[in-house]
């Protein structure tokens, strides 16, 4: 009787626990919306345009990104004395670099594509995974430059995997990381953001974003401004 009263125990405290971290990442999850301006302001953001700077090997790029909430979004790159551009909509996308050696715009790779239209969403990726039928894991603690972090891992339909770190302070992105396909093979990319600014809108958004690409430098920042439709049309 002893060891079945062990037995039942040790079940019941597993059961426990396991209730116990799903309630801990619900909490996490709400205190992480609830620190970025929560899901009513979020909601609200239908368009950004933003212009900033990338500091990538010595170089400084000027960026301009114009995006519609799941619909559209391109980036101008003036670069070199030139300037090129990257389109991406819901059914297709575009790339011209001319100092990439480019004469013309020419179509995105299909797996360039796919991981781009997965940034077509402006809100925070914790308060639309679950409309977006995103699954959620909670992976527990762990560090990033010296800072606790609550480590998460988000799903997609496409099994496309993506690692959050969120500052155990305050409850900020501070990383990402995701396995990508790019030129038909899988990468990792990292994103690190910092510098959070709260908007006249209510939002917190990241001022420093650092990818592979370099550090990019945002300069300002305009929230529901008009973008014109033929921003995201190739030129005639």
């Amino acid at each position: 009787m002893k060891t079945l009263k062990l037995v039942v125990g040790l079940i019941l405290l597993g059961v426990a626990s396991k209730s116990a971290m799903a309630q801990t990442s619900e909490e996490i999850v709400t205190k992480h919306i609830d620190a970025v301006g929560g899901k009513e302001n979020w909601n609200k953001i239908k368009s950004i345009k933003l212009e900033g700077t990338i500091k990538a090997q010595g170089a400084k790029i000027k960026v301009t990104s114009y995006q519609v909430d799941k619909k559209a979004m391109r980036q101008n790159i003036a670069f070199m004395g030139m300037t090129g551009y990257s389109i991406v909509t819901n059914t297709e996308g575009w790339n011209f670099m001319p100092f990439n050696g480019q004469t013309k715009p020419e179509p995105i790779t299909a797996d360039d594509l796919k991981n781009a239209q997965n940034d077509l969403n402006i809100h925070d990726d914790f308060i639309t995974y679950t409309e977006l039928g995103k699954k959620l894991d909670y992976l527990g603690k762990d560090d990033f430059d010296g800072t606790e972090c609550f480590k998460f891992k988000m799903t997609d339909k496409n099994a496309q995997e993506t690692t959050y770190y969120l500052d155990a302070a305050n409850y900020f992105i501070l990383k990402q990381t995701k396995k990508i396909k790019a030129n038909g093979q899988e990468v990792e990319d990292i994103t690190v953001f910092g510098d959070y600014k709260k908007l006249p809108e209510g939002i917190q958004y990241p001022m420093s974003v650092t990818s592979g690409f370099g550090e990019l430098e945002v300069n300002s920042l305009e929230v529901n401004t008009a973008i014109d439709d033929a921003t995201f049309q190739l030129p005639k």
